[in-house]
């Protein structure tokens, strides 16, 4: 890689590295993993622009995270899911009409405008009443669109696997032999990293704090028979599977971390985390409890992984894994 030296006077060579940076916004000091090129001859450090635009990101995105504001990604998906404009959305929400523009361009919107539009991405039920509410400012075309968008998001909800489902068919077949137990373990690393990765859950569902860990109880009911024995996944195919093929590729570096472990070690790296430990407070360690999980927790805590072990990919999901593991059995 070259770039120019303002010290050396001269198109060098240059290495990048990986360090921790901070900025001060809003009175507020934001930490992130950024980066940093120092030119082979004087070592000094250079200026490259796709690194500033690479670190204006980082910062962007650990700013974000601290605020619990919403990402440019994720306004987006909520254009693409609805089929509605940058403009017809500012004006159902009661917007000035270049608000959505300059969001999507960069800037960062308010607490309780990131909470609306993640809302509105969530509950299509909560859209619909907006789209029928306040359609006489937006064009009857803009209207339609949106309109059929939701009726075909309805059909498939009434015809198509749910994400939940979809991920245990995806798991069963990604691994030779899988307990109940592990199964359940495997489910809840995939919801937290992918919460921490992408900014959404892959799944609705939410899981409860049983005595041998994070457990969704329709699939315990599912497969409860198994008790402590692998599953037979006679009968599954990847045509049955409603995933993305990101979600497949988080599945997959879930299975490859994590699907090394037995049941009881997955149970009891559940056990040390804060998730299910602050959810089962004040209980025996014995005791039943249905408390769900609050996917806030979960969120909270698996983003503050993806900080601390500055994980940049799916594939630094390994450093965790085999930490947490240390950590219990060393």
């Amino acid at each position: 890689m070259r770039g120019f030296c303002e010290q050396c006077r001269d198109i060098v060579e240059y290495r990048v590295s990986t360090v921790e940076k901070e900025k001060k916004i809003k009175g507020k000091v934001i930490r992130y993993v950024g980066k940093v090129a120092h030119c082979d001859e004087c070592k000094e450090e250079i200026f490259i622009p796709e690194i500033r635009d690479y670190n204006l990101n980082a910062l962007d995105v650990a700013y974000r995270n601290e605020e619990d504001l919403i990402s440019v990604e994720t306004i987006e998906k909520i254009l693409e899911k609805y089929d509605i404009g940058k403009r017809p959305l500012s004006l159902l929400l009661g917007w000035g009409e270049g608000t959505l523009t300059r969001y999507v361009d960069g800037n960062i919107p308010s607490k309780i405008y990131s909470d609306l539009l993640r809302q509105i991405l969530e509950d299509e039920k909560f859209y619909r009443e907006i789209l029928e509410k306040n359609k006489e400012n937006i064009s009857p075309v803009a209207y339609k669109k949106s309109l059929d968008a939701l009726d075909k998001i309805n059909l498939v909800h009434d015809t198509a696997v749910s994400k939940l489902e979809s991920a245990v068919k995806y798991l069963l077949m990604q691994t030779s032999e899988i307990t109940p137990l592990a199964l359940q373990k495997l489910l809840y690393f995939s919801q937290g990293f992918q919460k921490a990765f992408t900014g959404t859950f892959m799944f609705d569902e939410n899981c409860e704090a049983w005595v041998h860990g994070p457990v969704y109880r329709n699939v315990y009911e599912k497969y409860r028979e198994y008790g402590y024995n692998p599953i037979e996944g006679k009968g599954l195919a990847f045509c049955d599977i409603n995933l993305t093929e990101d979600e497949k590729e988080l599945l997959d570096h879930i299975v490859l971390y994590f699907g090394c472990y037995s049941g009881k070690i997955l149970e009891n790296m559940t056990h040390s985390e804060e998730p299910w430990r602050v959810t089962r407070k004040g209980l025996n360690d014995w005791e039943g409890s249905d408390r769900v999980i609050p996917k806030k927790e979960i969120d909270t805590y698996f983003s503050s992984v993806k900080e601390k072990y500055k994980m940049l990919n799916l594939m630094d999901i390994k450093d965790y894994s085999k930490d947490l593991f240390s950590k219990l059995y060393s």
